[in-house]
């Protein structure tokens, strides 16, 4: 979490955004089927909420990993959203962050 993120989580009057989590497939063994909202303060990153989203048992990090494709097609308000190269990204309130293996058969 940054700095600033941290500072404001300190005062319960704290701005607050809500951002959404989707994270639905078979990744690497397991199947992942996610749809939580968190209360993230202003000013929170998309790296923020992977650190969130993990203490809260999401294992948004462990199916980045095991998929890498995933951390390049990861979407954020419908757009594409490579992970390392956003996890600066500030998110604003509403925010929709979608993690969808592909599905294959046949």
């Amino acid at each position: 979490m940054s700095a600033l993120a941290r500072l404001r989580g300190l005062f319960e009057s704290t701005p607050k955004v809500k951002v959404r989590v989707i994270l639905r497939g078979r990744i690497g063994d397991g199947w992942y089927d996610e749809d939580r909202v968190f209360s993230m303060p202003v000013g929170a990153t998309l790296g923020d909420l992977i650190e969130t989203a993990e203490k809260a048992g999401i294992r948004l990090r462990e199916a980045i990993a095991k998929s890498p494709h995933l951390a390049h097609t990861l979407m954020v308000d419908g757009e594409r959203c490579p992970v390392e190269e956003n996890l600066g990204m500030v998110l604003g309130d509403g925010a929709q962050v979608y993690l969808l293996a592909p599905l294959s058969g046949g």
